[in-house]
């Protein structure tokens, strides 16, 4: 390598790192925006280092050509590489999993054979159980999920684990037109109460005990709602990807 093209990598070392101590405090500031939305056993700590690592990538890896800032660029890689760690550390048991696909497959037979929204109380029958072990799974789901969007998706796999061909890049999967208008059609289809949960916690960016305060029910109620929702997508989306 000429001495040349050695100045310039220790340069660009030197722009890196400087970029790197300008945007630390955006690290903290979505790690603690997670911490809020994340089950109480996910750690703060494990957050903010990953998502370090998440804004050493993006500093590493930005292209100014592709027309995305930088901020908005590293913002998804360190959100996501925040996710993704938290993903790997699942602690769900497998119960869990295996009720969520129970539920999922029931709520897909019972809206293809009445042709509406299945209700609680044709889910809970279905499933031979009462209301209240149907909202105890429920909220079973809530304490052990991830909740964000990517993560809807159908029986433990994520939505975009389940399209064909998926690129490498969360932010390249999103951006298709495509996927964006097969879930956006999927929410829009909720009932109106689930709806609405989806809507305050996705777009409006509260957490589940601002959303009771709004709608007027409790946190448990909402994280209720919020797993049904879920549910009721992954039942809907089932067929993405076959």
């Amino acid at each position: 390598m000429s001495l040349r093209m050695k100045k310039l990598d220790v340069y660009s070392n030197y722009e890196r790192q400087d970029t790197v101590e300008k945007y630390a405090p955006m690290v903290k500031r979505i790690a603690y925006h997670l911490k809020s939305r994340m089950p109480a056993n996910v750690q703060l700590d494990d957050l903010l280092q990953a998502g370090m690592v998440g804004l050493l990538e993006a500093a590493n890896h930005y292209d100014a050509k592709q027309g995305a800032s930088f901020e908005t660029y590293a913002g998804i890689r360190i959100r996501g590489a925040m996710l993704d760690d938290v993903r790997k550390n699942d602690w769900a048991p497998r119960s869990v999993h295996r009720n969520n696909r129970r539920v999922a497959e029931v709520v897909r037979k019972i809206e293809n054979e009445k042709g509406r929204d299945a209700r609680d109380t044709e889910i809970a029958e279905a499933l031979e159980m009462d209301l209240d072990e149907y909202s105890r799974i429920l909220q079973d789901a809530s304490g052990h999920k991830i909740l964000s969007f990517e993560d809807i998706g159908c029986g433990d796999e994520p939505l975009l684990n389940s399209i064909p061909n998926p690129q490498t890049e969360v932010i390249d999967v999103l951006q298709k037109d495509d996927l964006k208008s097969l879930v956006a059609k999927a929410i829009a289809s909720l009932p109106e109460r689930e709806r609405l949960v989806m809507a305050l916690y996705y777009d409006e960016e509260l957490n589940l005990r601002e959303i009771g305060a709004v709608i007027g029910v409790s946190e448990s109620r909402i994280s209720q709602i919020h797993s049904q929702a879920v549910i009721r997508l992954q039942s809907r989306l089932a067929s993405v990807g076959n």
